[in-house]
């Protein structure tokens, strides 16, 4: 039985425009859009237009200094926050309506209106701290969404990241809370050079950060031993109500920003996991949200097979690269390594 399945859209992510040669560009989602009508996925999904997220929403994760900064910079023309994330003359509204997609979606599985969401949002969210934009993203926007459902009285949200990049952002805001659990899975040493094993929380939050830094070359079959020893064993024991994802499609082989070996099929059979382990422990509440993701038909076809999962459409989405040149690198002594940190927090 196929899911209702909602996607989470606005043209106005079209309208951050960061310059050319850019990575992080409107063409990443107009060429997936049109690789999901091909697929005939779209026709199956529940369109949604997303709510601009509130000065509220905003300020649960923002101080309101940053929000006006970023406001008088896009209304003043446009500029950077540091050297690679940009602000154009309508970069804010856009961030205002990423932002407020995760929280559209929060509010629709809550009300029961769909079964999981997918937000095809520009600019993407989980490098931007409280006070700081940084790696091509403005307001971080899954930590508004993950705030807004606390807001609305839930108080285990797991926020998993499979962006290559560690997602600092979300990992600062949340981490003396113990009410969010934010597991990444990264290239390590990489930007922004943060998500080491020893980083696990402070305060009541500690034990609630966990990080899993992989070296580079690291594909599917390592990725997929340790979901299955220990991302679901820890999401079992910590019993989410909610279940975020910071999709980030740049660990693929071809993606020019890293240097991982995950394949589209790789990322369907993650995707299974994680709808699988919703259904079982909070009724399928599942929010994914994109990311990272910059080779631009490895990132189509990437979301594809995420949202042919989400929906339970049976489609075999095949990689259009069809295989890496050189396979995964297992890398045992993470394995070990990991082991040993988590053992304190978790029972694995």
């Amino acid at each position: 039985m196929e899911n209702k399945t909602a996607l989470i859209y606005d043209s106005i992510y079209l309208k951050h425009i960061t310059g050319f040669g850019h990575p992080e560009k409107p063409e990443r989602l107009t060429i997936t859009l049109s690789m999901l009508e091909e697929a005939g996925i779209l026709p199956k999904l529940v369109r949604i237009k997303p709510r601009k997220a509130s000065s509220n929403d905003l300020s649960t994760v923002h101080p309101i200094s940053y929000i006006e900064k970023v406001k008088n910079l896009s209304a003043n023309g446009g500029g950077f926050l540091d050297s690679d994330t940009v602000v154009s003359k309508d970069s804010y509204e856009a961030a205002l309506f990423a932002a407020g997609a995760v929280v559209t979606a929060v509010d629709g599985l809550l009300k029961k209106e769909i079964d999981n969401a997918f937000c095809l949002v520009r600019p993407p969210g989980h490098h931007a701290t409280a006070s700081r934009g940084m790696g091509f993203c403005i307001f971080n926007n899954l930590a508004a969404g993950a705030r807004h459902a606390q807001s609305r009285g839930l108080s285990r949200i797991l926020i998993l990241d499979w962006d290559v990049h560690h997602g600092n952002g979300i990992q600062d805001i949340f981490y003396a809370d113990s009410e969010v659990l934010y597991i990444s899975l990264h290239q390590y040493p990489h930007y922004p050079g943060s998500g080491y094993l020893d980083q696990v929380g402070e305060g009541k939050g500690k034990g609630f950060t966990v990080n899993f830094p992989l070296k580079e070359g690291a594909g599917d079959e390592l990725y997929l031993k340790i979901f299955d020893e220990f991302i679901t064993p820890i999401i079992s024991q910590f019993e989410p109500e909610l279940i975020m994802v910071a999709a980030g499609y740049d660990g693929h082989f071809a993606d020019p920003l890293a240097t991982l070996n995950l394949t589209v099929s790789g990322y369907a059979k993650l995707t299974k996991r994680v709808v699988d382990i919703a259904k079982d422990i909070c009724g399928g509440k599942l929010v994914v949200s994109l990311e990272g993701g910059y080779e631009l038909k490895a990132l189509s076809y990437a979301v594809a097979s995420t949202l042919s999962e989400m929906g339970n459409l049976g489609l075999q989405i095949e990689d259009p690269y069809g295989s890496p040149t050189t396979p995964g690198q297992m890398d045992a002594g993470i394995i070990d390594k990991i082991k040993k940190v988590q053992k304190e927090f978790w029972k694995i």
